[in-house]
């Protein structure tokens, strides 16, 4: 099951009390404070981790407890702090204080933490306190509170190049052909509910994660079919493969099929729609001629058009080098 969005709180642990303590031992008269310090409650830090790849583990737990620190003892021994508290995410996690509606971190990056709260400080014990005109000291600070927030995480899948098209373009059957990831294909329209990320090897040296989204139709930003529910996981895509049926089952028209997908992608994000983008006509193995082809190029004179076949890999070698010079000259 695919998540990409969550709601949780979580709760630093408190920090442990000072202790009040009198040394009290056999000749040894007047021993004075020894109370010690309570140790830190431990803080909650979210790290990204390349083993997961969605948010589906926060969807039946909304509450995340670190553990408060321990009080201190006499003989001035402090007690023990609590354990942080690491929960992992999948990268590309956005990590927002939901009542603030603050971004507090985008964990980008495998590794990548960030410390989104911090326990409370231990107090100290009363042998702090001890003074020329105190030197029995009867109190010791309390330990502070840990922090507690709200949080919403927000997944966008990290992708070199992003898949998109009409409902049935092929998408999924171009992801299986040049990647080992095998998202579900049929003949019907919306067969992928899910985005999908597969990783196309081209040679020992050069790889390139790539992104289908879920087919758009007319209306999405409206929430027509799927809606606009998965274009975020494009948003930090450098490169957008815009992939056209020239042979559309409903007999609808691939340039015009072309605009309407271009209109939502505007219509999502501006930037999103001003990546750099990659026209791709699939389904050449149908063609008898090139005329359904020549006619595509006509109608969209200022776009190179690859002609491509998912299912037979006919032209789609020489699409992936396209993809992976343009990304070089983008790094």
């Amino acid at each position: 099951m695919f998540v990409d969005e969550a709601v949780i709180h979580v709760k630093a642990g408190d920090g442990g009390d000072g202790c009040v303590s009198f040394r009290r031992e056999k000749y040894v008269p007047k021993g004075g404070p020894d109370g010690g310090d309570g140790g830190d409650g431990g803080s909650i830090i979210l790290v990204a981790d390349v083993n997961k790849d969605t948010l589906l583990d926060f969807s039946g737990k909304h509450h995340w407890r670190a553990q408060r620190g321990q009080s201190g003892m006499g003989k001035k021994m402090a007690g023990s702090s609590g354990d942080d508290l690491i929960i992992q995410v999948p990268p590309g996690t956005l990590v927002f204080d939901a009542e603030l509606q603050l971004l507090l971190a985008d964990l980008d990056a495998p590794e990548k933490r960030v410390v989104v709260a911090k326990g409370g400080k231990g107090g100290r014990g009363n042998w702090h306190f001890k003074s020329s005109r105190n030197q029995a000291p009867r109190y010791a600070e309390p330990g502070t509170e840990g922090q507690e927030r709200r949080l919403r995480l927000e997944l966008k899948l990290i992708a070199d190049i992003g898949l998109v098209g009409m409902p049935n373009a092929g998408k999924s059957t171009l992801l299986r052909a040049i990647s080992a990831a095998r998202p579900k294909v049929a003949e019907y329209p919306f067969t992928t509910l899910d985005p999908q990320l597969g990783i196309v090897q081209l040679d020992s040296d050069r790889r390139m994660v790539v992104a289908d989204i879920p087919g758009l139709i007319e209306g999405a930003q409206h929430g027509a079919g799927l809606g606009h529910a998965f274009l975020r996981h494009i948003e930090r895509t450098k490169i957008i493969v815009h992939l056209l049926d020239l042979f559309p089952m409903d007999g609808s028209d691939p340039a015009q099929n072309y605009h309407k997908v271009r209109r939502e992608l505007e219509a999502f994000s501006p930037a999103l729609a001003q990546k750099p983008e990659v026209v791709a006509a699939n389904k050449i193995d149908l063609a008898v001629d090139d005329t359904a082809l020549d006619h595509l190029r006509q109608q969209l004179p200022d776009k190179r058009i690859d002609a491509i076949s998912g299912a037979t890999h006919r032209g789609v070698e020489q699409l992936l080098e396209t993809l992976w010079r343009i990304l070089q000259e983008i790094k």
